[in-house]
């Protein structure tokens, strides 16, 4: 199972919301390369990049700081803001392993259909839910799609990865959706990382033992208790 530590980018910083709310912001690093440079040292092998400001206005806005990410060495995971191929094809450019296509995905399967036959496992689909009903736009707008259908039609559209968050649960420091992922685990046949509300070592300790039952648990992702020094991430990585 991977680690994912998390950072999310707004106006060129490293911040954390609560709830995916631009109200709740804390600012963590100035410079998000900051954080990636620690992650690297801490032993992290992938970081997942969230683009908070491509998130709200549809396309990309933090390219440079998302370039020098890459240029640490990390498998880059990025998200935010990707809807359209050329924005796509230019975060493969700058050295993203994969990127996560949320709202458009939503929109338009067609469109994820041919990105995954070109470019097979570097696609991924975030889904974020709240109340088990699929959120897009930066989470701004709650759909009538829900969460688990959505995740079985596009796994059988070829996708290798989703990446299921529980926006109830991100940012809070509350504990994960267990029953939720379980349920995504169970029906799903795509690749799996869960993400929202990691706190503890013990939360961390039951994605491992869910992973025992079921392998398709790709990984974590682990944000604002890193921020907080709630975990350790060269701790977790070790065990």
């Amino acid at each position: 199972m991977n680690i994912y530590p998390a950072i999310d980018i707004r106006k060129g910083r490293c911040v954390r919301l609560k709830q995916g709310r631009a109200e709740c912001e804390t600012v963590y690093f100035n410079d998000p390369v900051e954080p990636a440079r620690l992650w690297r040292e801490a032993g992290a092998q992938w970081v997942h990049v969230v683009d908070l400001d491509g998130a709200l206005s549809g396309e990309p806005q933090n390219w440079q700081a998302i370039e020098k990410i890459c240029a640490t060495g990390l498998q880059v995971q990025m998200g935010g803001g990707l809807r359209e191929r050329v924005n796509i094809e230019k975060a493969f450019n700058i050295g993203v392993r994969r990127v996560v296509i949320g709202t458009r995905a939503c929109e338009d399967e067609i469109f994820i259909k041919k990105l995954v036959d070109q470019y097979a496992d570097k696609i991924a689909v975030g889904i974020d839910a709240k109340n088990g009903r699929v959120a897009t736009q930066g989470w701004v707008n709650t759909t009538e799609l829900e969460a688990l259908s959505f995740a079985t039609r596009i796994s059988a559209l070829g996708v290798e990865t989703i990446i299921h968050t529980d926006i109830s649960r991100d940012g809070m420091l509350y504990g994960p959706n267990f029953i939720e992922q379980e349920k995504m685990l169970s029906k799903v046949d795509a690749k799996i990382i869960a993400s929202g509300g990691v706190s503890t070592y013990e939360d961390i300790d039951q994605f491992y033992e869910m992973s025992e039952k079921h392998p398709s648990l790709d990984g974590v992702i682990i944000g604002k208790a890193l921020y907080e020094k709630k975990i350790d991430l060269a701790k977790v990585l070790r065990r």
